[in-house]
């Protein structure tokens, strides 16, 4: 009898023991320089190096549906149907810490100069700021499905996705000092310092697509103008001297002058929502046919394979 109640425990050990331990990924070295792909149909990042080779890929068993990096070594994953955030340290595999969050997150921000992250909700309509450790700060409430976000010196700006208004916050404490008016259905945001101007794209509604990027005012929040950039520009990346835009639409790349004026346009990718600067190159993720494409003075060098629904792209590099 005590045998049998001792390998009963035993094995209620191993169960446990088995059940607590987290599951780690293949580390990347610090400063290894890499551009990751988060895939949202089967869950995954890809982690590229500059020549295209795939250093890592981390498949999830977890319905996230973003990530973002907060800072060099960390990588924070999200799902709108998952009530917890869980940060990996990337140069080891493990996961950090898990917080529980509130179901209907679309969006997390991090803001490197005040090494804050913030939470977009789309169920309560709110913002919410937290410390590295996942400590939350501050919390406020906003326009209609909170998504796109961006910061600006002390200015944290949300474009509220089912709403037509951008709302402007203090990053420290959250609190509302502006509402602009917006097109309905935005998406895509970028701060342009050079010409002290936000340019915000956007998907349209029903039968009325968008088919600009609209450039505002930083202080007032007035439009200064739109750009033609058909169809459905959704993905804004500024460079030193260029903003690159993808239009989901049309499956086109466009790169424009900080004066609004289009340099060149090519066709790129299948069903495109985002853009990001690597190195040299301007990558775009093609979320249909699962592809990174690599772009190089304004001509396709080379493409690399990643998995399925390739959503967003992170960079890390040296600073």
């Amino acid at each position: 009898m005590k045998k049998w109640v001792f390998f009963i425990f035993s094995l209620l050990q191993i169960v446990w023991l088995a059940g607590c331990t987290e599951k780690s990924y293949e580390p990347i070295e610090r400063d290894q320089e890499f551009i990751a792909s988060f895939n949202i149909q089967e869950p995954s990042l890809d982690f590229i190096d500059e020549d295209g080779n795939t250093l890592a890929t981390w498949v999830f068993d977890q319905a996230y549906s973003g990530a973002v990096l907060l800072g060099d070594d960390r990588i924070l994953l999200y799902g709108h149907q998952i009530g917890a955030i869980d940060v990996y340290t990337i140069s080891t595999g493990e996961k950090r810490y898990s917080k529980k969050v509130a179901i209907g997150t679309t969006n997390v921000y991090y803001d490197d100069s005040i090494q804050q992250f913030f939470i977009a909700n789309s169920k309560n309509n709110t913002v919410t700021s937290f410390d590295q450790e996942g400590n939350a700060l501050a919390t406020q409430q906003i326009g209609n499905y909170p998504m796109s976000m961006t910061s600006y010196k002390d200015k944290l700006y949300i474009v509220n996705f089912k709403d037509t208004k951008l709302s402007v916050l203090n990053m420290k404490n959250l609190m509302i000092e502006q509402e602009w008016p917006i097109q309905k259905s935005s998406h895509g945001i970028a701060v342009l310092e050079e010409t002290h101007e936000l340019w915000i794209g956007g998907h349209g509604e029903g039968s009325s697509p968008n088919r600009t990027v609209k450039k505002y005012d930083l202080t007032t929040g007035k439009q200064h103008g739109e750009i033609e950039m058909p169809l459905m520009p959704v993905g804004l990346k500024k460079t030193n001297d260029t903003v690159f835009v993808v239009s989901h639409g049309h499956n086109i790349l466009y790169a424009a002058d900080f004066a609004g004026t289009i340099k060149w346009q090519q066709e790129v990718g299948a069903n495109p929502f985002v853009v990001e600067q690597f190195k040299d190159y301007i990558v775009v993720a093609g979320y249909d046919d699962h592809t990174l494409h690599f772009i190089k003075d304004g001509q396709q060098d080379k493409t690399v394979d990643v998995g399925k629904g390739a959503f967003q792209l992170l960079v890390r590099e040296e600073k």
